[in-house]
């Protein structure tokens, strides 16, 4: 299976939201859509799903054309929406109907999935009574409860405490080992450079960037070294004109000019007897590319 864009565009009144743009998807994994608010992410992800008519290009999924009828697509949008006054149970099971299910399929795949949430014991409550990153919870069963082939998600992250993003990471990690294709939109780039192989940044509706993530960030050179130490090694950096990024406990964050001063800095710790722990010269992170390619 794959999912195929090619030169699609949309425009609305006059505006172009998403201007001649092309990917591919062609084996289970977190695909990562990146862009400011406004880029065109939404209006890409609803043209995927069949939800809006594109203007013109192609968009295929196993090779047939994509509407709402031939791709078995899960949906988490970044406006949330449970109904408030409904118990939690029989909004899931609409939703399962809704999708084709029959009720005993439906109440087997609600048990398993308020349990792999951690939600069951809120089966039987209205909405309106559970917190925020609860009924998050929620609305991610709803977008994956019929076992759909590809999952969109949409800011997943949004709302959750820690241990719910865990939970979440888990999750999203077994859709993939079960063959499933997964779109991902999110502003925390450390979460898309954590999960996504390959990713697309979209500015003002235009690919600005689009590829596999380790080669793109093997194209850039290192901007950074990272030391841990057990003594303040500030006169250090400044006698090479570094810059410190960060520092804590003894860490230091440094910005980098080139590789080269980070091994002279490396060496004259050594001269000087510091105990190095830790010494890494690091690529930039998907957040610098990010700043970089729509910071403007």
């Amino acid at each position: 299976m794959a999912l195929v864009l090619k030169n699609v565009s949309k425009t609305f009144t006059g505006k172009k939201a998403v201007d001649n743009i092309s990917l591919e998807i062609n084996q289970p994994g977190v695909y990562g859509l990146l862009g400011t608010n406004g880029a065109g992410k939404t209006t890409t992800i609803r043209m995927i799903l069949g939800i809006i008519k594109k203007d013109c290009g192609e968009i295929t999924w196993n090779g047939k054309q994509v509407d709402r009828k031939s791709v078995n697509f899960g949906y988490l949008p970044e406006e949330r929406g449970v109904y408030p006054k409904t118990k939690i149970y029989d909004q899931l099971m609409y939703f399962a109907k809704l999708k084709g299910m029959n009720k005993q399929d439906a109440d087997a795949s609600i048990k398993k999935w308020a349990q792999k949430l951690k939600v069951e014991e809120y089966l039987n409550m209205p909405a309106e009574k559970l917190s925020k990153g609860n009924q998050q919870k929620i609305q991610f069963m709803t977008a994956v409860i019929h076992n759909p082939e590809l999952v969109v998600l949409d800011e997943p992250f949004s709302g959750l405490d820690p241990v719910n993003t865990e939970i979440l990471k888990n999750i999203i990690i077994d859709l993939v080992k079960n063959g499933k294709y997964v779109i991902m939109s999110a502003h925390q780039m450390a979460t898309i450079e954590e999960f996504c192989s390959d990713i697309l940044i979209l500015d003002k509706g235009k690919t600005v960037l689009k590829g596999n993530l380790k080669d793109i960030k093997e194209q850039y050179p290192a901007n950074r070294v990272q030391i841990n130490v057990n003594q303040d090694i500030t006169k250090y950096i400044k006698e090479f004109g570094l810059e410190i990024e960060n520092e804590k406990n003894e860490e230091f964050m440094i910005k980098l000019t080139n590789e080269e001063v980070a091994h002279k800095l490396l060496n004259r710790l050594v001269e000087n007897k510091v105990t190095v722990n830790k010494f890494e010269i690091m690529k930039p992170t998907l957040n610098d590319i990010f700043i970089e390619k729509v910071g403007e």
